[in-house]
Formats: C-alpha cells, structure tokens, sequence
C-alpha cells in the first residue's frame, strides 16, 4: 500500500506568479456567420449594423474590428425585431417571448461592451407584440400588439405610459366591415414631416393616419388584399403599401383620390406576397426595393430582393431580382434617409438566412461587396480546417496578391459601414485559418485579427470529371428568361459528388505551397504561379497501397476519373502533382515538408511517402490486418459473421457486465483512509471551482495523503475494425540513432497503437532534382494498450517544436519526442526512446484526447525578454481543454470549455501556437478562445458619441399629448418598476429621494454627482415606503424607518437639501388627460389631473424638510342618448403620494402616505325614464 503513499509540495510561489502571467481562459471573438438570424437594422447616424439570431443573441458591427457581442438570458427566444436609437448607441430588442430589452455600447476597463441595462414585459394575449416603431424623438417606443391596441414605452423609464390608441376609437370612422375585426397592427410608422401623425396598418388591409395630438382619424385607406407592410415617402405627401398577392400601391397621403396601383412587377399571375418594401423617393426618380413578389408556379421556390429604379415619371429604367440561395430574413438600404437628402441609396444590405450580401447601387452594374467581416465559412459544409501560424511575409504577399486577382468583379467602393474606432494597433500577425468544404473547394482566410477575412477561394472540382455545376446552370437559366434574375452570394450547400470533399489539408508557410487531400483518396499539390497556364492535363500518380495484399478487395466507391481534356489554368494556385492512392478510401493523416520536397499521407490502409519534386511515390507501407473487414469499404456484418452469431456475442457481453456488477461490492477491498474512497479533486462534486478548473491554488498536505487512485484501463483487444488506420504522420529532423547526426524522419501512428519510425535521405543541392529520395526502416513499437496514437511532435530541451526552431538551433540540445494516445502523453528521450515523463488522462478522469496543439506562451507579447513557455494543449471528448508543460508534462490549466453533447465543436478545434483555439459554435460560427494572458485576438474598440446624444439617466420627457406617467395610476405595480430600473441602471437611493429628484430643479445626476463625492461611501440609507391606501397589493401602509447616520453624512445631505429650499420651495406641476368615446348611444368623457406641490423649510434647529405631495383627480362623465337624455359627473380627487425628508438631526425619516378622497355626482337635463332612472 505504499505505492499509494505521495507526498505533494506546496507550488513555489515563484512558479504560482508564472501561472498567473502565462496562463488565462477567456472567449474572445467569434467568426463568420451568426447561426439563425432573425433580425436587422442599421443606425445611420453611428454607421453601425445589428443582427440578432433565433437563439437570443445580439451582434453589433461597425469598421472592420469593431465588434459588439450580447446575449440575452432567455436563450430559447428569438430575436424578432432590433431598433437603433439613432446616435445614442443605444438599441431595443423585441424577442419572442413577448419582452422589450434595451442595450447599450458602454465604455469598461479600456473598450466598448453591449450591455443589457433594462428590460420590460408585455403581459397578456391582447398585449402581444406584433410590431414597434421608435418616435423621431427616440422618446417612447409605439408597440402594436395582435389585440389591435398601440402601447407608448417610455425610453427612458423604459415602462409603458397611460397614453394608449385603442383599436374600438381608430375604429369610429372606418367601414362597417372592418369595425369587427381589423386584424392585428401590422406596422406603424411616424409620418416623416409632421410626428404627431402616425401611419397604422391593419392585417386585413385598413390603414389610418391618426392624429395623436387631436386624438381623431386623419384619413382611412382600405385594401381588399391582406397588408404587408407601407412606408412613406420622403415629404410625406404620399405612402406606400405591400400586399400579400405580391403587388403594391401608393396612396396620396394630403388628399383623397384614387390610389396609383395596384402595381405587380411579377403579374398578373398569381404571386407571392411582397414581405418587405422601401420607398426612397428623389428629384429624379425614386427607387422602390422590396422582398417576395414572385409568380408562385414558376418561381415559387425563389428567393429574391428586387431593385425597381424608375424616373420622375415612374417609368422604369432599371430592374434587377437579386436571387439568393436561402431564404430572405430582411434588407435595409443605405444612403439616402432624412427628409432633407436629396440622393438615392448606394448600399442595399440583404440578411439571408446563410449569408450576409452588400449590393453597390452606386456602381454600374450594381456589383457586390467583398466582406470585410461576416463571411459564410459553411459556403459548402467544413469538412476539415488547419492553423497556420505566422506565414511569411513573402508567402503572405503572394498570397494577397493572388486572391486581389480573383475579386475583380467585385465592387471598388470601400466598406460602407464605418462607426466606431478600434483602441490601440491592429494585430499585425500573418495567421492563416485554412478550411476544406464539401464541394471539394478550400478557403484561405486571413485569422490574425478580429474580422476573419477571406484571401484566396481553390476550386479542386475542375480537376476531375463531374456533371454540370448547379450553380453554372441555374445562372444561365436566370440569364435567359424574364423576370431579371440575377443570382448573388456565395452559399450553396449543394455538392454534385460527395467523394469531392476535403478530408486533409496542410499548407506551408514559408512557400505558401498547399497539399490537399480528398476523400476519394486523391492528393493535389498546389503551388502559387504568376501567369496564366494553357493545355494543362491531369495525369493522376496511382499508388496502390494493397498491393502486396492479394486476397483484399476493395468494395467501396470508385476515384474521381481525371478530367480528359486539356485545362487553361489561371494565375494563382496551381497543381504540380496529382496523387490517387488505392483504395480510394479517405485520407486520414497528412504531412507536409516543403523544402524536402516531400509529403506524406495516410488512410484506413495505409501510408506512403512522396516525392513531389520528382512526382514519384518513396516508399508505401501497408498497415491493413488481414482479419479488416471494414478497411474494405464493407460492412464487418456481411463478411464472416452471421446475425445469429451477433446476438449471442452481445448477451455474452450484457451476462459479463451483470455478473462483474454483482460481483463487485463483494469483491471490493477496504478503502485506505478510514474506509473512504479516496478522489481526486476534479471527480468530488463537492470540490471547489479552482479544484475542478482553472489555476491549482498553493496547497500544503500531510504526509497521510493520498494518491488519485487511478482507474483500471485494460489493454485493448486486437480490433479488427479500422485497426490499422493511420491518425497521425509526422516528419521532422532529429537524432534516430546513437551517435550519428540528426536525420531526417518519418513517423506514422496508427488507430491501434503502433507507431513506425523511418529514416529518410535526401540529395542536396542540384542532386535532389535526379537523385532518388532512399529511406530505411528505424524503429518500430507499440504502446501498451493499444490506444489510437493521434500525435507525434519532437521538441528540444525547452519544449519548443523542433520544426519550429530556427535552423542555427534546430540540433542543439537534447530531443524528445512527445507521444499523444487518446488516453496519455508520454515523453521519451531520442535517441534511446528511454521515458521522461508521462500523464495518465483517461486513467485519471475517464475522459479521451480528441485534439492536440503545441504553443508558445508568453507574459508581453511586445517584450522579447519577457518570460516564456513552451506547452501541450488539448481538447477531450468532454469538451475540456487542457494545459501541459513540456516536457515535465505538469499541469497548468484546465478549463471546461464546450459542451460535451457538442460533438461538432470538439471535433472541429484546432489550437494556434499563440496559445489560442477556434471551434465551430454551430455550422457557419468560429468561436475564439484565449488561453494564454499575453496573446489574445479580441475586439477592442471604442463608440464615441457626441456631446448629449444620450439623454441623462432617469431623465423621462412626457409624449406628445400623452398623459401623466402611469406611475401615478398604479403606485404599487409602477414604485416596483422604479426600483428595478434603479437597481439596472446602478441607483442605490432610497425611492423616495429618487422620486422626490426627479420632479426638483436640482436633478438625480446632480444628487449622484453630490453623494458620490463624499469621501466615506453611506452605509445606510432610509428606505421608501409609499403606496395609495388600499392600493396595490391591498397591503397597508408601512411605519416609518428610521435610520442613524454619521454627523460628516448628515452635513453633506444637510447641504443638498438646503439647495432645495431655495431652488423649488413651493414649486407646483400640473398634467391633464382627455379622453372621449362614443359606443352604442353613450357617450363617456374622462378628463384625468395630476398635481405635484413639492415645498421645503428649514427650522430653528437647521433640520431642513422636504415634501413633496402628489395628487390625483379624475372627472368622468357619461351621458346617454337612447331613450333618455342622461348626464352624470363623478370626480374623485385622492392624495396618491406624500413623501417627507428630514435631515440635520442625523435622522433621515420617510412618512407613510396619506390619503384622501371625495366625490361629486350631479345630475343634470334628466328625464325620467320608465325604470324611474
């Protein structure tokens, strides 16, 4: 039992400082394409753009960099409508699950953050939203629900006011038909000339200009076709309607006559309906884009944004339907807003549900935008991606200068969307995201910095022969017929040929040569060229990797036949060498060494090495067990076995596990501390959070302590299945035998625990062009149970890749070579192979590697001298990342950073050597994690508004004609509301001093500034206790509180209060709402008041007294008109709120409110009916 005996030393405090400085978790950037999108708006004032997505998140885009990540707390609600408040970098979003939220870009610690900073909750079927329209203003927010009502919010208190629109009083002057059901508001839009006018549609096709000021229909519009949507023209003097039979019409807003329309561009067959429209009218012409509106039998299946650009006369002058592969989620045109703008769009921006398209309508032809940012990685799915760090700048240029070439059709004109500013240097690094995709293409993308941006696009597909591409097809189709299709974006999920997709990919950095590896087992290498190549044949090299193997045979797919005909290549990547290896199973490992000349690759058969400058294989090994019936491109079933000879080996099994369960509390041995299990800190549940992740804090244990025990992993019986899969090929120049030079090496690992080493020997000089590439066998071994060997990496003595290490350096010190199995790491000491260290992971923690990097960790980035690490990173199947030194193989960090169910996250990781990981958060999303404190990619900018744009906190301006806040109305329900936009926005006073500021001259910012400035914080303050009795929850009113503070607080409030005394001693506030209907002969009139009187004084004794009283009446009068003329008038007048403070006796006290009402009927022209009434 003393094998279990382990004395752990507490961690040096010298190493604890280099933990801290090396080592740190964070997400940082995401890239590409948010999954879902759902939502869209642009601020033209800031130059910004948002986007939401059906999982509650919230992205805000400006100048390339600048970037801005939110995510609301219901993560299962979609995000369905997003409203800038123009220059105040300030946003409201409209989810599913019937809530407001408003954001903000507020500056922390150095940067820019989205924060939430309130949010509201619409209760109630007749209060379901349906659309939102934000004031001229910015001051109240117009919410239309399905009930047909249209709610006011208040921005700056952000809860709704008393000022209501009924849908029964709009209702007064409209047809017969449409005074039962109207339908839910469809949209609401503020006349653009006069704000106290506002446009309402109806779903069923009413539309009414309502007057908010005079409280009456301005004018009714009806449509027998079900509305869509309408917008106003520039001035005002007419509108615009879509419907849901794909046409629209324009109506006169000033006077009524007969509308211009219906006007269906895709007519007059039936069509679909016209989702979306914008109206920009100018002096020459007006342009009208819309989405939808297509012929449903022909063109049902479209996707399309149309572009109508016509003349003064509104005669057509150009006419363009931009067809897009997903479906259209929204569009917003750029250019061109305000009333006083006399020119047209020149951006259009179209959300699809895949992509995002920026059309320039300011060029001819009306090309497209290259994205700097949200670009669709899954253009076709990612079958595979690699990381290189650090390309040289000469591979870089070429690089950049070959994909400059590629994107002459696109659109000259710079990025249009350019708010914010970026702090501090852009990341100067030349790191390459490399992507294979299904269609067999492969994507160079530029990933040193925060806009992952696309450099170069490789077609692999035109080597070999494939029927007609889709996309060809259905571009001449749209060229050939009416309407003018014109297909846009890049997404197309669709590949003629599954055997087309990219299995491996590797790419030199400092040749920019690229290999690329296929699943049909062919290799193509790339190099870059300057000129364009005529009559190019593709003459595939045919290694058979079986061929020694006589009784196999192959049951699988064919290889791609090579495209016969000659191939005019164009300048930038292209093919030197042309590999299909047989089988033509899928290429499971890859190596590349650019100045050897030489590559390797490996399948589920086996391997070879080739030699690219000499085209011609150097040797192949076959790895295949001879029992492999799945190697074979055939079920294990269907050879060999029989159904009834499966069931009767899985009983055995299930009898097996039954039997050692049972078995196992018998056979079970007394535990060695007390007869308690001993675990390690990351398998307790009740372990502490830095126990389970993150950094181990000094810990001081007894000699009694104990080891982790470890699980029993048994060896690995000879599976048949896949066993002789390669997973990983490494080549690399290191020691292989004792007392010779380093060599050059060949190093493959297999799916069953066997790794073969080789020699390789090279000519050099001109020799190498003619002289053959010889190797011979090294060393051959097998790890202990058989696990998959997933990779081999040879270090030096400071743990750095020797591939890695500058040439001068690359043979001095001690090599080891690392080898990673799914279930441990082990070190061995070249060229003895003798064991240095080793970690038991799958031992341990019962979890397996999916994943290896290597990475230079560094405490400054810019400071050469600073100190630094070289370390072992992983990802395992539980979605943990890991973090070893090298070569001790200690420990440093383990985080859990995806979830486990996450199977495309884990598997798509790979690690940078900055000490950095991308995974795929959905199909179309690379998320950036940070593992290292010095080097991190993440947004860091700045939004900076002008002086004012922003309205000050808690400042809430009434609507125009609305009435008094609600609060007065509900004081219970309202004083809550108060007090969670208090607790949002940071105000910790009691309500009663914030509802007493906010109606004083001196203001709650002032107060802030006041109490902020004392140089002891407050550490009590005096609660609020008001509500009208009986009122509210029916709880009734509360005792005073009274609480001691200090004399130094006393003075200081004494202060401010004395300001009060002379700045609103006897100050009075008066607000009036009328409200008239008329239903069914009876006419009800409310007329409602509200009086504030806020005095204050000051006694003998210095104690100053402020009061502040709120009064409420309300005068209703009905009168009837049926068969008697009755008039009736009711006032109440009640004292809602009466809020007293004291200060200068150290004693702050807040009074319960009193209460009063009366009331007053009269009776006026009656006559007497039969009911004596």
């Amino acid at each position: 039992m003393f094998k279990f005996m382990h004395k752990k030393h507490p961690v040096p405090a010298e190493r604890l400082r280099h933990q801290k400085e090396l080592f740190r978790y964070a997400k940082t950037a995401q890239h590409g394409f948010p999954s879902k999108p759902s939502a869209l708006a642009y601020d033209p004032t800031l130059s910004l753009m948002a986007i939401g997505t059906k999982s509650g998140a919230i992205n805000v885009y400006g100048q390339p960099g600048v970037e801005f990540y939110g995510q609301h707390k219901n993560v299962e609600s979609a995000v369905r409508q997003i409203i800038f408040l123009p220059n105040q970098g300030r946003l409201v979003t409209h989810c599913d699950d019937n809530t407001l939220h408003l954001w903000e870009v507020n500056f922390r610690s150095g940067t820019s953050v989205l924060e939430e900073v309130n949010s509201t909750t619409m209760e109630g079927k007749l209060k379901t939203i349906s659309t939102c329209c934000l004031e001229a203003s910015g001051e109240h927010l117009l919410v239309g629900t399905e009930g047909g009502n249209i709610y006011l919010l208040n921005i700056a208190s952000f809860s709704l006011t008393d000022n209501i629109i009924y849908q029964d009083v709009v209702m007064q002057n409209v047809p017969d038909d449409y005074k039962v059901t109207p339908g839910a508001v469809e949209c609401v839009r503020q006349h653009p000339v006069f704000p106290d006018k506002i446009l309402i549609g109806y779903n069923r096709g009413l539309m009414v200009v309502w007057d908010r000021k005079q409280l009456n229909a301005e004018r009714t519009y009806v449509c027998n076709q079900s509305l869509e949507t309408v917008c106003w023209s520039r001035d005002g003097a007419e509108f615009m309607s879509a419907h849901n039979d794909g046409s629209f019409i324009i109506w006169n807003a000033r006077k009524l006559s007969k509308p211009d329309g219906p006007h269906a561009p895709y007519g007059p067959f039936p069509c679909k309906s016209m989702t979306r429209v914008s109206w920009v009218t100018t002096d020459s012409g007006d342009w009208v884009v819309f989405s939808g509106g297509m012929p449903r039998a022909s063109y049902g299946d479209k996707h399309t944004v149309s572009v109508l650009k016509r003349d003064a006369q509104r005669e057509e002058e150009k006419h363009v339907a931009f067809d897009f592969t997903s479906a259209v989620v929204d569009f917003v045109l750029l250019g061109g807003e305000g009333t006083e703008s006399k020119e047209g769009p020149h951006t259009l921006l179209v959300l699809a549900e895949e992509e995002l398209v920026a059309v320039d309508l300011s060029s001819e032809g009306w090309p497209t935008h290259q994205l700097p940012y949200l670009s669709s990685l899954h253009s076709s799915a990612i079958t595979t991606a690699s990381y290189v760090t650090d390309c040289s700048e000469t591979a870089y240029r070429r690089l950049v200068a070959a994909g400059e070439r590629q994107r002459q059709p696109a659109s000259q004109k710079p990025w249009p969307i350019t708010g914010g500013e970026r702090v501090g240097e852009p990341c100067s690094s030349r790191d390459l995201l490399l992507t294979g995709h299904e269609d067999g293409s492969v994507c160079v993308w530029a990933a040193g910095d925060v806009s992952l941006r696309l450099i170069y696009r490789l077609t692999t597909s035109r080597l070999f022969s494939e029927e007609e591409d889709d996309r060809d097809r259905r571009e001449r189709e749209l060229d050939e017929e009416f309407p003018p299709l014109r297909s846009v974006g890049v997404f197309d999920p669709y590949s003629d040929d599954p055997r087309l997709a990219v299995k491996r990919v590797a790419l030199c950095g400092d040749s920019a040569a690229l290999v690329v590896a296929g699943t049909a087992g062919q290799i193509v290498v790339w190099r870059l060229a300057e000129e364009e190549k005529e009559g190019y044949k593709v003459q595939p090299v045919l290694v058979d990797l079986v061929s020694e193997q006589d009784s196999f045979a192959w049951k699988g797919h064919d290889r791609l036949p090579a495209r016969p005909e000659p191939l005019t290549l164009p300048a930038g990547y292209q093919p030197s060498s042309v590999i299909q290896l047989h089988p033509p199973a899928a290429v499971s490992a890859l190596s590349l060494q650019d100045s050897w000349g030489l590559l390797a690759a490996g399948t589920g058969h086996g391997f070879v090495l080739f030699d690219f400058i000499q085209n011609k294989p150097v040797m192949h090994k076959c790895t295949l067990n001879p029992h492999d019936y799945a190697a074979s491109g055939e079920s294990p079933m269907t050879r060999g076995k029989s159904l009834k000879k499966s069931l009767r080996e899985s009983f055995r099994r299930l009898r097996k596990g039954r039997s050692q369960r049972a078995a196992g509390p018998r056979r079970a041995s007394p535990s060695p501390a007390g007869g308690q299990t001993p675990t390690t800190a990351t398998d307790s549940p009740a372990a502490p959070q830095h126990a389970r992740r993150g950094l181990s804090p000094p810990v001081t244990v007894s000699d009694d302590d104990v080891r982790p025990v470890e699980r029993s992993v048994e060896a690995r019986s000879e599976d048949p299945a896949f066993s002789g899969m390669i997973r990983c090929l490494y080549l690399a120049t290191s020691y292989l035998a004792s007392g010779q030079p380093p060599m050059r090496t060949l190093w493959a690992g297999t799916n069953s625990g066997a790794i073969y080493v080789y020699a390789v020997h090279c000519a050099a000089g001109e020799k190498r062009i003619t002289t053959p590439v010889t190797w011979q066998p090294g060393k051959e071994f097998r790890l202990k149970h058989g696990a998959p060997v997933i990779d081999i990496r040879i270090v030096d003595a400071g743990g750095r890749s020797v591939c890695r290490a500058p040439a001068d350096q690359a043979a001095t010190g001690p090599h080891r070579v690392v080898i990673a199995s799914e279930e441990q790491f082990k070190v061995f000491t070249l060229p003895t192979m003798r064991p240095y260290g080793k970690f038991k992971l799958t031992a341990v923690e019962g979890s397996r590697v999916r994943r290896i990097g290597y990475a230079r960790f560094c405490a400054s980035p810019t400071d050469d001298s600073a100190y630094t690490e070289w370390c072992l990173m992983c990802v395992t199947n539980q979605g943990d990342i890991n973090v070893f030194t090298l070569p001790e193989l200690r420990r440093q960090m383990h985080e859990e950073s995806i979830r486990r169910e996450d199977i495309l996250g884990i598997t798509s990781l790979v690690f940078t050597e900055h000490g950095e990981a991308l995974y795929l958060a959905s199909s179309s999303l690379y998320q950036r994690l940070a593992l290292s404190s010095g080097v991190a990619v993440r947004p860091s900018c700045r939004l900076t508004l002008p002086e004012g744009a922003r309205p000050a906190a808690g400042a809430a301006a009434p609507a125009a004609g609305a009435a008094a806040p609600a609060a007065a109305a509900a004081p219970a329900t309202d004083e809550s509301a108060e007090a969670k936009q208090r607790t949002a926005s940071g105000d910790s006073r009691p309500a009663a001093e914030a509802s007493f500021s906010s109606g004083a001259d001196t203001t709650v910012d002032s107060h802030r500034d006041f109490l902020s400035s004392s140089e002891k914080p407050i550490e009590s303050a005096a609660a609020a206790t008001s509500g009208a009795a009986g009122g509210g929850d029916g709880s009734g009113p509360g005792e005073p509180e009274v609480v001691e503070i200090s004399t130094e607080e006393a003075d200081r409030l004494l202060n401010g209060m004395r300001g009060l005394v002379n700045g609103v001693g006897g100050r009075e506030e008066r607000s009036v709402e009328n409200y008239k209907e008329e239903k069914d002969g009876v006419k009800k009139s409310l007329e409602k008041s509200k009086e504030t009187h806020i005095s204050a004084s000051e006694d003998e004794q210095n104690n100053v007294t402020a009061q502040r009283e709120e009064t409420e009446r309300v005068l209703t009068t009905t009168e009837s008109t049926s068969d008697s003329v009755t008039t009736r008038s009711k006032e109440e007048v009640r004292v809602v709120r009466t809020t007293r403070i004291t200060a200068g006796t150290k004693v702050t006290e807040v009074t319960p409110p009193a209460t009063t009402a009366a009331a007053a009927a009269t009776t006026a022209g009656t006559r007497q009916n039969g009911n004596g009434e």
